[in-house]
């Protein structure tokens, strides 16, 4: 794992060009794992992200009896399914600040039953889990809290599960419903399993991403839009054999939005027009602020076409990239608005205030609300120093601030505590220097 200082500088960079290889994305990553570990028979797994995230995965399945070897010095994993059945039936379990391990483990574990204790760092005892938790008990799951309820640490007993309909609030974190999709074939042994949506389900493509996966272990789920889920009786997950992990398209919008800003063009590899990710509809928003943007099957391109104009959007469906919209609406012509962003609150940081302070650091104008941001760039990006929050995606987005691009706006940052993008990318600031330049040609 990389080692980065206390703090890093960044010089202002006139232009930004190359070729970015992405790290595998977390969101299939970590999915891939659990279904992997549940799943009968073995399964390969091509170009499994490096990160904290997985590592956490991966150690928690390990304590559970699940075998899994790496290969060799690759990214490749074998994991060796249980079929359903974890071979340890009590372990304490360190999930870190990985949401996408332990809400999916939690109901998983819930359901199988056992004696099992979760918890994680400081951050991740701030985030809410009430919603899911609570769906789970409802039908007969033993889970309690054993600090402030509605949040981690639990203690998971077994329970009597009397599961055919649930149901679970959408507004909070589609993780809540990828979650109980992903543990529900574990109890429609006898009987169809039916999961409603109460309210409206944000983050939509994160759950088009757990279908997706389930589908190719061999478990299909029936919808009726996105207000009910039926996983019918009867199916188990099966290993698909090989499965190639997507390139992750969240860290593919840092570099794209580099393009955008300062020439380009910049090219990432590992997504591209056929990804399982939502989060490609980024480049989307950045063709609305007046980028090029071209796209093969292994690949995305971006480059600028002059100064970025400004763009009032609904970010609902792609909270993590929108965060990198926000730093580009640095270099826009007029105030942008993000809209529909309120999950920004409960992720690794309060990303609405952490994203408002840094923004007002840098010379920006910010408004803020319970679900939206409205940013008015400066004439001049000030030089000035970044806290993170131990937040991957705080580090990442603002190193975009150091560009000059066609608005000449950018300056010298210092980022602290640059190590916190080991979440997800480990190498993000040695990738990031690739591409950008002081020269124009």
């Amino acid at each position: 794992m990389k080692h980065y200082p206390h703090h890093l500088d960044l010089q202002p960079a006139i232009h930004a060009t190359g070729t970015v290889r992405l790290p595998g994305s977390k969101s299939i990553s970590n999915r891939t794992l659990l279904l992997a570990a549940l799943a009968k028979g073995t399964t390969n797994i091509m170009a499994l992200l490096a990160s904290d995230d997985t590592h956490v995965m991966l150690t928690a399945l390990q304590k559970l009896g699940v075998k899994w070897e790496q290969v060799g010095e690759t990214q490749d994993y074998v994991v060796h399914g249980v079929g359903g059945v974890l071979p340890v039936h009590q372990a304490d379990l360190f999930m870190g600040n990985a949401g996408t391990a332990i809400r999916p483990l939690t109901a998983a574990l819930a359901v199988i039953g056992g004696d099992y204790t979760l918890h994680g760092v400081s951050r991740m005892h701030e985030r809410p889990i009430s919603d899911l938790v609570e769906a789970l008990n409802a039908v007969g799951t033993q889970i309690e809290y054993t600090g402030v309820t509605g949040y981690p640490p639990l203690h998971i007993r077994r329970g009597h599960l009397h599961a055919q309909r649930m149901q679970v609030r959408g507004n909070v974190s589609s993780q809540f419903l990828t979650a109980l999709l992903m543990a529900a074939p574990l109890m429609a042994k006898e009987h169809a399993v039916v999961i409603d949506v109460v309210g409206e389900l944000i983050s939509k493509p994160y759950i088009e991403i757990t279908l997706n996966l389930m589908r190719r272990f061999g478990v299909a789920v029936e919808r009726d839009g996105w207000q009910s889920f039926t996983v019918p009786a009867g199916q188990e997950y099966v290993s698909p054999g090989t499965i190639h992990v997507e390139g992750d398209a969240s860290s593919a919008s840092y570099f794209l939005a580099a393009g955008a800003i300062a020439g380009g063009p910049v090219r990432v590899e590992g997504v591209g027009q056929n990804s399982i990710q939502g989060d490609v509809r980024f480049v989307e928003a950045l063709q609305q602020m007046g980028a090029i943007i071209t796209m093969g099957e292994n690949w995305i391109e971006a480059q600028s076409n002059g100064v970025l104009k400004a763009i009032d959007a609904d970010f609902n469906h792609i909270p993590d990239a929108a965060m990198t919209i926000a730093v580009a609406a640095l270099y826009a012509d007029g105030p942008s608005t993000l809209r529909n962003i309120a999950s920004w609150s409960v992720k690794e940081t309060d990303r609405i205030a952490a994203m408002a302070t840094e923004l007002r650091k840098l010379g920006a104008i910010v408004e803020e609300g319970a679900d939206y941001l409205r940013v008015t760039p400066p004439t001049q990006i000030q030089a000035t120093t970044i806290d993170t929050y131990d937040d991957h995606r705080m580090a990442m987005c603002f190193s975009l601030a150091s560009l000059d691009g066609a608005a000449r706006r950018g300056n010298a940052m210092r980022i602290n505590d640059p190590k916190c993008v080991a979440k997800t990318f480990p190498g993000y600031f040695d990738a990031f220097a690739k591409i950008v330049r002081n020269d124009l040609f």
